[in-house]
């Protein structure tokens, strides 16, 4: 018998699923490390996956 698999998660089609990016500001704190915001992708809200569409208008089923 055939081993049946988990469909694959749909990686986000905006960031090809790396959701997060870290970016410096620049600058330094009093010890000498850097400050780093976290920037998440706006269509997946960070997760690197959107859910999959069900019907589309004009897809055949």
């Amino acid at each position: 018998m055939t081993h049946r698999t988990a469909p694959t998660a749909r990686i986000c089609p905006n960031c090809d699923g790396f959701a997060t990016a870290v970016i410096t500001t620049g600058s330094r704190d009093r010890h000498g490390h850097r400050h780093t915001i976290a920037a998440n992708c706006p269509a997946c809200n960070g997760q690197g996956t959107v859910p999959a569409r069900r019907v589309q208008e004009g897809a055949r089923v």
